[in-house]
């Protein structure tokens, strides 16, 4: 064992084992196939033997299982899912919910979520193996480029929102894509006015997304309902879109109910 560069001692202790170890979890969650432990040392940058000595709590838990091809998602993982749905309110058939605004409006819906600092596509219609589709499921990394992520932000009080900003940065996705936090103030309050929010290729060219926020159940998360076409199609439809969008959310309303209610 030796120092490391932040003057912990040992392959794995402290902050930095816990960072290894989710970053473990992070590897073999976004891997289409089991991930090796030497390829997850090279990711990590460590030993192969810090590789071993994290994923053993990991299997031990059920987050992780070990293959004669490598490390996969273990047991314990649609325990997660299934608490995390439940948090959300998913119990009360959303995902039945969003097909249903995915027929009416013609395009992939979303239900994308804020809560603590963070936002999150918590679910989607998009099929998961459309790795090409730009909006999927997890952390929201270009919030203040897309439809959910406007919406969202338009209902935080101005100093949440400025932190949240300043935290994630405003990068350029794209050629529209808003990063001056003066003209984002001004297209919030336009959001807030028109009661929904537009982003007409900010966060991929090739995609216009539209977003309005659900009403609050009072546990302090916001939640945003939102749909995804290519810009084209939208600005042929925009209309009967808006309207699919407008009609789904007291059926979500109702759907979602209070935290922790039985559907």
């Amino acid at each position: 064992m030796h120092p490391t560069s932040s003057g912990v001692t040992g392959p794995a202790s402290g902050p930095q084992s816990v960072e290894r170890a989710l970053a473990i979890l992070d590897a073999v969650a976004d891997a289409d196939r089991p991930v090796a432990a030497k390829a997850l040392a090279r990711t990590l940058g460590c030993a192969l033997s810090t590789v071993y000595h994290l994923t053993g709590p990991l299997i031990a838990r059920g987050h992780l299982v070990r293959t004669p091809e490598g490390y996969a998602p273990g047991p314990r993982v649609p325990a997660l899912h299934r608490s995390y749905q439940r948090h959300h309110g998913l119990d009360g058939g959303v995902a039945e919910l969003l097909g249903r605004l995915r027929r009416t409006a013609g395009a992939e819906a979303y239900f994308t979520a804020y809560q603590g600092g963070r936002i999150t596509v918590v679910d989607t219609t998009a099929p998961v193996t459309d790795t090409a589709h730009p909006f999927a499921p997890g952390p929201e990394a270009r919030a203040h480029a897309t439809a959910h992520g406007k919406a969202l932000l338009a209902g935080l009080p101005r100093s949440l929102r400025r932190r949240y900003l300043d935290e994630h940065g405003m990068a350029r996705f794209t050629e529209r894509t808003i990063t001056s936090p003066e003209r984002f103030e001004a297209e919030l309050a336009r959001v807030r006015d028109r009661g929904f929010a537009v982003s007409v290729g900010e966060a991929d060219p090739a995609y216009t997304c539209l977003a309005t926020v659900l009403p609050g159940r009072g546990d302090g998360v916001a939640h945003a309902l939102s749909v995804s076409l290519p810009t084209a199609d939208f600005r042929r439809r925009h209309g009967e879109v808006r309207a699919a969008l407008a009609r789904a959310v007291p059926l979500f309303t109702a759907g979602i109910g209070a935290p922790g209610a039985e559907p």
